[in-house]
């Protein structure tokens, strides 16, 4: 891809930015402003080269209709705090505007327009829309890799008309991913959670070949026990799935990939209730599997220390009670321990809502915000956003 720092001349050159700013609001207020905060450099990077910016991004799903409460005016509000800048909000249609008039009052430099997911155009990948919103600007970047799996006019089409590049963030994840998929320093370890692992199964096969461990953790590794012959009692697991795991068991075998799972775990009769730690042979009928056990915490973090790599989606168990955090707690601090020695990536909501609760957001090598893009990158699809910024 032709990256933003490519570009030797970006004086008071007009950029339409597109960027993921798709933020949780509530009654009009950022609850989380993580994705905002990892676009800032790009940000800061145009404006010291004396860019006029154009950004467009959306919130929610409005699906081509115009909502209010998915205005992008508190994620403009937000960056204006943190640039130290003004960025207004055009209100105005797209349709509407003249794209000679952007920059000519009150001396803005930095511009957004409204959700671009207020208009049906956008999702069907429109080459006149595209156009349309490439005649606001002379060069276009893509910072936007969570939106990229997604062949949408604003990612995909709008290349077709503009000289494209991708941001810094963007640059960051994509080299991050290569890191565990294909430029990988060996031993590589993945752990894998979640609770279904049929959602995952082209990621876990697409992976067998080129790892040498994959720890299946949470409501995922309760299907791997009970094809073993263990009671899983009123676990989560799926059914039909045997199928699956065979195939699993078979292409970890064909390339040399140890695949664990938990010997031992952390039970309740109900979500609310304390741990109680149990043999897979203990396992009663009305148990539930809501966490890894001490031994299988102790096989993992000697399983990372041999690891020069780590790939890490999905917790070890129910983290939302505090008593069945301590696997996804206790593997995230292991991985901060072994910063020096191993370059880690971690993706997935509930991966990082683990990680923000030990303060290991800026301790770990990158952690992806960027799900459904993450997880495609990881099954080996082609991801349009990439694609369409090729050389």
């Amino acid at each position: 891809m032709r990256k933003i720092e490519d570009l030797d001349d970006l004086n008071n050159k007009k950029v339409l930015l597109r960027l993921d700013l798709n933020v949780p609001l509530k009654e009009s207020k950022i609850t989380d402003s993580t994705r905002i905060d990892k676009i800032l450099p790009t940000l800061k990077y145009l404006i010291k080269k004396n860019s006029n910016i154009i950004i467009i991004s959306h919130i929610g799903r409005p699906k081509g209709q115009i909502d209010k409460k998915l205005s992008m005016l508190p994620v403009c509000k937000y960056l204006s705090d943190k640039l130290n800048k003004k960025v207004e909000l055009i209100e105005k249609k797209i349709f509407d505007i003249d794209p000679n008039s952007v920059f000519n009052e009150k001396g803005d430099k930095i511009v957004c327009l409204e959700n671009i997911r207020f208009y049906e155009q956008e999702e069907k990948n429109d080459e006149e829309f595209a156009k349309k919103l490439s005649s606001f600007a002379e060069i276009f970047v893509n910072d936007a890799f969570s939106c990229s799996h997604r062949a949408h006019a604003s990612i995909d089409k709008i290349t077709k008309f503009l000289p494209s590049y991708c941001g810094i963030q963007m640059d960051t994840e994509v080299n991050a991913l290569k890191k565990v998929t294909s430029n990988i320093e060996r031993p590589i370890t993945c752990i894998i959670g979640g609770s279904k692992i049929l959602t995952k199964i082209n990621i876990i096969k697409n992976l067998i070949p080129k790892f040498e461990n994959i720890i299946f953790v949470g409501g995922m590794a309760n299907n791997l026990i009970k094809y073993k012959g263990f009671n899983i009692g009123n676990s989560i697991v799926e059914n039909d799935c045997n199928t699956i795991i065979d195939e699993i068991f078979s292409l970890s075998n064909q390339n040399n990939c140890q695949i664990i799972f938990p010997s031992d775990v952390a039970v309740g009769k109900k979500f609310e209730d304390m741990a109680q730690i149990k043999n897979l042979s203990e396992i009663q009928n009305e148990d539930m599997i809501l966490d890894i056990g001490p031994k299988t915490i102790n096989t993992i973090c000697s399983i990372l220390e041999r690891s020069n790599t780590v790939l890490w989606n999905g917790p070890a168990g129910y983290f939302e009670n505090p008593n069945f955090a301590i696997g996804s707690k206790k593997i995230a601090k292991k991985i901060i321990s072994l910063k020096n020695k191993i370059f880690s990536v971690a993706g997935g909501g509930d991966t990082i809502a683990v990680i923000n609760e030990v303060n290991a957001f800026e301790k770990l090598n990158f952690v992806s915000t960027a799900g459904g893009a993450f997880l495609e990158y990881l099954e080996g699809k082609e991801i349009p956003g990439i694609r369409a910024l090729k050389l």
